[in-house]
Protein backbone atom coordinates (compact mmCIF):
# COMPACT_ATOMS: atom_id res chain seq x y z
CA UNK A 1 0.00 0.00 0.00
CA UNK A 2 1.56 3.12 -1.29
CA UNK A 3 0.43 6.52 0.24
CA UNK A 4 1.02 9.83 -1.02
CA UNK A 5 -1.07 12.97 0.82
CA UNK A 6 -0.99 16.73 0.02
CA UNK A 7 -2.22 19.91 0.96
CA UNK A 8 -4.28 21.72 -1.49
CA UNK A 9 -5.64 25.13 -0.79
CA UNK A 10 -8.54 25.02 -3.85
CA UNK A 11 -9.60 21.83 -3.15
CA UNK A 12 -13.07 22.31 -4.59
CA UNK A 13 -11.13 23.09 -8.52
CA UNK A 14 -9.07 19.64 -7.89
CA UNK A 15 -11.04 16.84 -8.67
CA UNK A 16 -11.37 16.80 -12.20
CA UNK A 17 -7.73 17.72 -13.05
CA UNK A 18 -6.50 14.84 -11.19
CA UNK A 19 -9.06 12.55 -12.37
CA UNK A 20 -7.31 12.99 -15.58
CA UNK A 21 -4.23 11.44 -14.21
CA UNK A 22 -5.93 7.98 -13.08
CA UNK A 23 -8.25 8.27 -16.67
CA UNK A 24 -4.56 8.54 -18.93
CA UNK A 25 -3.40 4.92 -17.02
CA UNK A 26 -6.50 3.13 -18.43
CA UNK A 27 -7.74 2.97 -14.75
CA UNK A 28 -11.85 2.84 -14.46
CA UNK A 29 -13.60 5.19 -12.21
CA UNK A 30 -16.31 3.95 -9.51
CA UNK A 31 -17.22 7.10 -7.62
CA UNK A 32 -18.59 6.92 -4.02
CA UNK A 33 -20.88 9.22 -1.87
CA UNK A 34 -19.86 11.48 0.33
CA UNK A 35 -22.80 13.06 1.53
CA UNK A 36 -21.48 16.58 0.24
CA UNK A 37 -17.99 16.01 1.90
CA UNK A 38 -15.84 16.20 -0.60
CA UNK A 39 -14.71 13.20 -3.23
CA UNK A 40 -14.40 9.68 -2.58
CA UNK A 41 -13.24 7.87 -6.03
CA UNK A 42 -11.89 3.61 -6.88
CA UNK A 43 -10.16 3.24 -9.81
CA UNK A 44 -9.38 -0.24 -11.42
CA UNK A 45 -6.20 -0.73 -13.51
CA UNK A 46 -5.77 -3.80 -16.35
CA UNK A 47 -3.01 -5.28 -14.17
CA UNK A 48 -5.46 -5.18 -10.99
CA UNK A 49 -3.88 -2.45 -9.10
CA UNK A 50 -6.39 -0.46 -7.11
CA UNK A 51 -6.32 3.31 -6.42
CA UNK A 52 -8.77 5.39 -3.76
CA UNK A 53 -8.59 8.80 -4.21
CA UNK A 54 -10.20 11.17 -1.55
CA UNK A 55 -10.65 15.14 -1.68
CA UNK A 56 -11.78 16.28 1.54
CA UNK A 57 -13.63 19.75 1.39
CA UNK A 58 -11.22 21.10 3.77
CA UNK A 59 -8.32 20.70 1.64
CA UNK A 60 -6.48 17.38 2.06
CA UNK A 61 -6.24 14.88 -0.72
CA UNK A 62 -4.76 11.34 0.09
CA UNK A 63 -3.75 8.78 -2.36
CA UNK A 64 -3.30 5.36 -1.85
CA UNK A 65 -2.39 2.83 -4.67
CA UNK A 66 -2.84 -1.18 -3.44
CA UNK A 67 -0.56 -3.81 -5.46
CA UNK A 68 0.53 -7.22 -4.76
CA UNK A 69 4.18 -7.94 -3.63
CA UNK A 70 4.89 -9.61 -6.97
CA UNK A 71 4.31 -6.72 -9.24
CA UNK A 72 7.05 -4.63 -10.91
CA UNK A 73 8.03 -1.98 -8.39
CA UNK A 74 9.68 0.18 -11.35
CA UNK A 75 6.25 0.31 -13.00
CA UNK A 76 4.81 1.03 -9.40
CA UNK A 77 7.24 4.11 -8.74
CA UNK A 78 7.36 5.17 -12.46
CA UNK A 79 3.46 5.48 -12.08
CA UNK A 80 3.92 7.71 -8.67
CA UNK A 81 6.63 9.55 -9.44
CA UNK A 82 4.55 10.88 -12.38
CA UNK A 83 1.36 11.21 -10.37
CA UNK A 84 3.42 13.81 -8.33
CA UNK A 85 4.75 15.38 -10.94
CA UNK A 86 1.52 16.24 -12.48
CA UNK A 87 0.08 17.10 -9.51
CA UNK A 88 2.37 19.79 -9.38
CA UNK A 89 1.55 20.68 -12.31
CA UNK A 90 -1.79 20.88 -12.15
CA UNK A 91 -1.97 22.64 -9.27
CA UNK A 92 0.41 25.06 -10.48
CA UNK A 93 2.55 25.23 -6.87
CA UNK A 94 -1.08 26.05 -4.87
CA UNK A 95 -0.06 23.05 -2.49
CA UNK A 96 1.14 23.22 1.08
CA UNK A 97 2.57 20.82 1.56
CA UNK A 98 3.33 17.31 -0.39
CA UNK A 99 4.70 13.85 1.40
CA UNK A 100 4.75 10.53 -0.10
CA UNK A 101 5.20 7.61 2.21
CA UNK A 102 6.85 4.09 1.76
CA UNK A 103 5.25 1.19 1.32
CA UNK A 104 2.76 -0.03 4.09
CA UNK A 105 3.15 -4.15 3.67
CA UNK A 106 -0.05 -5.93 4.28
CA UNK A 107 -0.51 -9.64 5.19
CA UNK A 108 3.15 -10.54 5.38
CA UNK A 109 4.41 -13.56 7.04
CA UNK A 110 6.04 -11.71 9.63
CA UNK A 111 4.47 -8.59 11.14
CA UNK A 112 6.89 -5.92 11.01
CA UNK A 113 4.18 -2.84 12.90
CA UNK A 114 4.20 -2.53 16.57
CA UNK A 115 2.96 0.10 17.95
CA UNK A 116 4.84 2.50 20.59
CA UNK A 117 3.08 3.16 23.91
CA UNK A 118 1.33 6.44 22.72
CA UNK A 119 -0.09 4.89 19.71
CA UNK A 120 2.59 5.57 17.04
CA UNK A 121 3.21 2.91 14.56
CA UNK A 122 6.63 1.77 14.02
CA UNK A 123 7.61 -0.29 11.13
CA UNK A 124 10.55 -2.69 12.49
CA UNK A 125 12.91 -4.83 10.03
CA UNK A 126 11.38 -8.17 11.32
CA UNK A 127 12.25 -11.06 8.67
CA UNK A 128 11.19 -14.41 10.20
CA UNK A 129 9.29 -16.16 13.37
CA UNK A 130 11.97 -17.95 15.27
CA UNK A 131 9.47 -19.04 17.66
CA UNK A 132 5.83 -19.11 18.40
CA UNK A 133 3.60 -21.05 20.99
CA UNK A 134 0.60 -20.58 23.39
CA UNK A 135 1.52 -21.25 27.25
CA UNK A 136 -1.16 -21.60 30.05
CA UNK A 137 -0.55 -18.02 30.80
CA UNK A 138 0.39 -15.62 27.01
CA UNK A 139 1.14 -15.85 23.59
CA UNK A 140 4.92 -16.10 23.42
CA UNK A 141 6.91 -15.13 19.57
CA UNK A 142 10.09 -14.70 19.41
CA UNK A 143 11.09 -12.74 16.10
CA UNK A 144 14.20 -11.94 14.50
CA UNK A 145 14.94 -8.49 14.08
CA UNK A 146 17.96 -7.61 11.29
CA UNK A 147 18.92 -4.34 13.82
CA UNK A 148 18.01 -5.70 17.34
CA UNK A 149 18.82 -9.65 16.71
CA UNK A 150 15.58 -12.35 18.51
CA UNK A 151 13.47 -10.45 19.97
CA UNK A 152 10.81 -12.14 22.83
CA UNK A 153 7.30 -10.92 22.33
CA UNK A 154 4.77 -11.68 24.81
CA UNK A 155 0.93 -11.43 23.85
CA UNK A 156 1.62 -9.05 21.25
CA UNK A 157 3.46 -6.62 23.40
CA UNK A 158 7.38 -6.13 22.56
CA UNK A 159 9.42 -7.24 25.75
CA UNK A 160 13.21 -7.61 24.91
CA UNK A 161 14.99 -7.92 21.91
CA UNK A 162 19.07 -9.26 22.03
CA UNK A 163 20.17 -5.67 21.33
CA UNK A 164 18.41 -4.47 24.79
CA UNK A 165 21.36 -4.61 27.09
CA UNK A 166 20.39 -0.25 28.26
CA UNK A 167 17.03 -2.03 29.24
CA UNK A 168 18.65 -4.67 32.12
CA UNK A 169 21.66 -2.88 33.22
CA UNK A 170 19.04 0.32 33.76
CA UNK A 171 16.56 -1.89 35.92
CA UNK A 172 19.36 -3.24 38.14
CA UNK A 173 20.36 0.36 38.78
CA UNK A 174 22.66 1.53 35.67
CA UNK A 175 25.94 0.91 37.63
CA UNK A 176 24.90 2.37 41.06
CA UNK A 177 24.24 -0.60 42.80
CA UNK A 178 26.70 -2.80 44.13
CA UNK A 179 25.40 -6.83 44.32
CA UNK A 180 28.55 -8.66 45.58
CA UNK A 181 27.71 -11.07 48.48
CA UNK A 182 24.08 -9.84 48.18
CA UNK A 183 20.56 -11.30 48.71
CA UNK A 184 18.64 -10.78 45.40
CA UNK A 185 14.89 -11.38 44.55
CA UNK A 186 13.91 -10.96 41.06
CA UNK A 187 10.37 -11.51 40.22
CA UNK A 188 9.63 -12.49 36.50
CA UNK A 189 12.61 -11.71 34.50
CA UNK A 190 12.23 -15.39 32.39
CA UNK A 191 14.46 -13.52 30.14
CA UNK A 192 17.79 -14.36 31.43
CA UNK A 193 18.91 -10.82 30.86
CA UNK A 194 19.15 -9.85 34.54
CA UNK A 195 20.26 -12.85 35.75
CA UNK A 196 23.16 -13.32 33.47
CA UNK A 197 24.41 -9.99 34.57
CA UNK A 198 24.07 -10.34 38.28
CA UNK A 199 25.83 -13.22 38.42
CA UNK A 200 28.88 -11.24 37.15
CA UNK A 201 29.09 -9.52 40.59
CA UNK A 202 29.14 -12.58 42.88
CA UNK A 203 26.43 -12.34 44.15
CA UNK A 204 25.49 -13.91 47.55
CA UNK A 205 22.10 -15.65 45.95
CA UNK A 206 19.91 -14.64 43.64
CA UNK A 207 16.19 -15.98 43.49
CA UNK A 208 14.31 -15.51 40.38
CA UNK A 209 10.31 -15.94 40.46
CA UNK A 210 9.26 -16.78 37.13
CA UNK A 211 5.45 -18.33 36.35
CA UNK A 212 6.25 -19.69 32.92
CA UNK A 213 8.79 -22.26 32.26
CA UNK A 214 7.96 -22.22 28.43
CA UNK A 215 9.17 -18.40 28.33
CA UNK A 216 12.45 -20.15 30.01
CA UNK A 217 12.53 -22.93 27.56
CA UNK A 218 12.41 -20.42 24.63
CA UNK A 219 14.61 -17.66 25.75
CA UNK A 220 17.16 -20.52 26.44
CA UNK A 221 17.49 -21.85 22.66
CA UNK A 222 16.67 -18.48 21.01
CA UNK A 223 17.68 -15.47 23.00
CA UNK A 224 20.89 -16.08 23.88
CA UNK A 225 22.54 -13.20 23.07
CA UNK A 226 20.80 -11.88 26.10
CA UNK A 227 20.76 -14.87 28.75
CA UNK A 228 24.11 -16.51 27.42
CA UNK A 229 24.06 -20.33 29.07
CA UNK A 230 22.63 -18.78 32.08
CA UNK A 231 19.38 -20.58 31.93
CA UNK A 232 20.92 -23.78 31.22
CA UNK A 233 20.26 -24.87 34.92
CA UNK A 234 17.39 -23.56 37.17
CA UNK A 235 20.17 -23.85 40.08
CA UNK A 236 23.64 -22.58 40.15
CA UNK A 237 26.76 -21.93 42.75
CA UNK A 238 24.43 -18.19 43.38
CA UNK A 239 21.46 -18.61 41.93
CA UNK A 240 18.21 -20.70 42.06
CA UNK A 241 14.90 -20.08 39.32
CA UNK A 242 11.76 -21.16 41.16
CA UNK A 243 9.12 -21.33 38.21
CA UNK A 244 6.24 -20.17 40.13
CA UNK A 245 3.89 -17.64 40.68
CA UNK A 246 5.42 -14.99 42.75
CA UNK A 247 2.18 -13.64 45.06
CA UNK A 248 2.20 -17.14 46.98
CA UNK A 249 6.34 -16.86 46.95
CA UNK A 250 6.04 -13.40 48.34
CA UNK A 251 3.80 -14.13 51.02
CA UNK A 252 5.91 -16.84 52.38
CA UNK A 253 8.92 -15.23 52.58
CA UNK A 254 6.71 -11.92 54.50
CA UNK A 255 5.54 -15.01 57.08
CA UNK A 256 8.74 -16.32 57.49
CA UNK A 257 10.55 -12.88 57.74
CA UNK A 258 13.07 -13.81 55.00
CA UNK A 259 14.35 -10.55 53.61
CA UNK A 260 16.15 -9.13 50.71
CA UNK A 261 18.93 -6.58 49.69
CA UNK A 262 17.25 -6.34 46.40
CA UNK A 263 14.22 -6.65 45.22
CA UNK A 264 14.08 -6.60 41.00
CA UNK A 265 10.36 -6.68 39.48
CA UNK A 266 10.25 -7.17 35.88
CA UNK A 267 6.99 -8.55 35.66
CA UNK A 268 5.26 -5.78 33.62
CA UNK A 269 5.39 -2.11 32.55
CA UNK A 270 2.77 0.36 34.76
CA UNK A 271 -0.75 0.67 33.22
CA UNK A 272 -1.29 3.60 30.80
CA UNK A 273 -4.59 4.90 32.48
CA UNK A 274 -7.07 4.08 35.22
CA UNK A 275 -9.26 2.58 32.94
CA UNK A 276 -11.31 -0.78 34.49
CA UNK A 277 -10.30 -3.17 32.10
CA UNK A 278 -6.66 -1.96 33.45
CA UNK A 279 -7.48 -1.93 37.05
CA UNK A 280 -6.59 -5.41 37.54
CA UNK A 281 -3.02 -4.45 36.74
CA UNK A 282 -2.91 -2.07 38.72
CA UNK A 283 -4.61 -4.21 41.93
CA UNK A 284 -2.05 -6.92 40.67
CA UNK A 285 1.22 -4.46 40.98
CA UNK A 286 0.08 -2.63 44.24
CA UNK A 287 0.05 -6.27 45.93
CA UNK A 288 3.65 -6.70 44.50
CA UNK A 289 4.69 -3.66 45.84
CA UNK A 290 3.12 -3.80 49.25
CA UNK A 291 4.64 -7.23 49.34
CA UNK A 292 8.23 -6.48 47.58
CA UNK A 293 8.54 -3.73 50.01
CA UNK A 294 7.92 -6.26 53.16
CA UNK A 295 10.72 -8.32 52.33
CA UNK A 296 12.85 -5.87 51.42
CA UNK A 297 15.38 -5.28 53.88
CA UNK A 298 15.58 -1.79 55.93
CA UNK A 299 18.31 -0.72 53.94
CA UNK A 300 17.55 -2.50 50.57
CA UNK A 301 16.54 -1.37 47.18
CA UNK A 302 13.33 -2.16 45.29
CA UNK A 303 13.81 -1.74 41.40
CA UNK A 304 11.58 -1.82 38.74
CA UNK A 305 10.81 -0.50 34.74
CA UNK A 306 8.24 1.92 34.74
CA UNK A 307 7.00 3.00 30.93
CA UNK A 308 7.29 5.44 28.46
CA UNK A 309 8.42 8.88 29.38
CA UNK A 310 5.98 10.56 27.79
CA UNK A 311 3.62 8.84 29.83
CA UNK A 312 3.44 11.00 32.26
CA UNK A 313 0.01 10.82 33.56
CA UNK A 314 0.65 6.54 33.91
CA UNK A 315 4.12 7.38 35.86
CA UNK A 316 2.23 10.14 38.22
CA UNK A 317 -0.59 7.83 38.93
CA UNK A 318 2.54 4.78 39.81
CA UNK A 319 4.05 7.47 41.98
CA UNK A 320 1.17 8.43 43.95
CA UNK A 321 1.13 4.46 44.88
CA UNK A 322 4.55 4.18 46.37
CA UNK A 323 3.13 7.49 48.58
CA UNK A 324 0.52 4.77 49.85
CA UNK A 325 2.79 2.15 50.88
CA UNK A 326 2.66 0.75 54.40
CA UNK A 327 6.23 2.62 55.33
CA UNK A 328 6.93 5.58 53.81
CA UNK A 329 9.67 5.24 51.16
CA UNK A 330 11.83 7.71 48.89
CA UNK A 331 12.17 6.80 44.93
CA UNK A 332 14.29 8.25 42.19
CA UNK A 333 13.74 7.77 38.49
CA UNK A 334 16.15 7.43 35.20
CA UNK A 335 15.22 8.10 31.69
CA UNK A 336 16.73 5.34 29.39
CA UNK A 337 16.66 5.11 25.65
CA UNK A 338 15.89 1.63 25.20
CA UNK A 339 16.76 -0.30 21.37
CA UNK A 340 14.10 -1.64 20.39
CA UNK A 341 11.49 0.04 21.83
CA UNK A 342 12.39 3.11 20.09
CA UNK A 343 11.14 5.05 23.14
CA UNK A 344 12.82 6.70 26.01
CA UNK A 345 11.87 4.45 28.85
CA UNK A 346 11.32 5.53 33.03
CA UNK A 347 13.05 2.90 35.42
CA UNK A 348 12.65 3.39 39.59
CA UNK A 349 14.36 3.14 42.16
CA UNK A 350 12.68 2.67 46.04
CA UNK A 351 13.86 2.60 49.10
CA UNK A 352 12.38 2.55 53.09
CA UNK A 353 12.87 6.09 54.49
Amino acid sequence: LYILHFMNLDSSSTVPDLLSIFHEQEMTETVHETNGHGYLGTFVGKNGWLAILRVHSHGLVTVDLQCYEEDDFAQVDNLLNALESKLKVILNGNITRIKRLPALVRGAEVDRYWPTTDNRLVEYDMDQLVYEEDSAFQNIKILHSQQYGNALILDNDLNLAESDLAYTLAIMGSGRENYTGKEVLILGGGDGGILSEMVKQKPKMVTIVHIDQKVIDACKKYMRGTCGNILDNLKGDCYQILVEDCVPVLKKYVQEGKTFDYVINDLTAIPISMEPEEDSTWEFLRLILDLSIKVLHPSGKYLTQGNAENMTESLGLYEEQLGRLSCPVGFSKEVVCVPSYLEQWVFYSVWKK
